[in-house]
């Protein structure tokens, strides 16, 4: 039988699972690649658990109304190689997203009658406004990186190619702050002259 601590309980006396960052995929265009290629490796992941089950339209309508209307997620990948000593290689990626409510009265945005707020999320500097609930959640909380660097960085050979990957945010009136780091499993690519 689990135990159930405090703090999986939530400040509204409700039972809640913590949120956690997904397995990490790591997706090769190649198994090989030559020396004077660049590297393209997309870095996979989401946020799940309780935020994102609690980023929904009632919560971001009792959020407003408290005036906390921006919220922001901060985020990074590094690529690394393998082995007891591990190199940091290509460009890292540390940059963030927001979501920023407002009231509305497009009837088109808001699936709940009564409810006006709405939201903007800006991703990669780019803002969007999603049509649902759901569309926002993956906008947010779901993430596809493209990450490159030249093969002559690693040299000739097999390489392993791991990423390391954050997650943070501070506390808001539907979710307690999270400072996450997971890892994930590492690829193989060789690098041929």
């Amino acid at each position: 039988m689990k135990k159930i601590l405090i703090e999986d309980i939530n400040h509204y006396g409700e039972l809640s699972q913590r949120s956690y960052i997904s397995e990490i995929e790591l997706e090769k265009l190649a198994d090989k690649f030559k020396m004077d290629e660049n590297v393209i490796v997309n870095v996979k992941f989401s946020v799940l658990g309780s935020f994102r089950e609690s980023f929904n339209e009632k919560n971001w309508e009792r959020a407003y109304n408290k005036h906390d209307n921006l919220f922001k997620l901060k985020y990074g990948i590094k690529l690394h190689i393998g082995g007891l000593r591990k190199r940091e290689i290509g460009k890292p990626i540390d940059t963030y997203r927001k979501a920023a409510l407002f009231w509305t009265r497009n009837p088109k945005l808001t699936r709940m009658a009564e409810k006006k707020v709405w939201l903007q999320i800006s991703k990669n500097f780019e803002p969007f406004i999603p049509m649902t609930q759901a569309e926002a959640q993956e906008i947010l909380l779901d993430f596809n990186e493209k990450m490159e660097f030249k093969a002559s960085d690693l040299g000739a050979g097999r390489h392993k190619i791991g990423a390391e990957v954050y997650v943070s945010w501070l506390k808001h009136d539907y979710t307690d702050s999270f400072d996450e780091k997971s890892n994930s499993k590492e690829i193989e690519i060789e690098i041929t002259k």
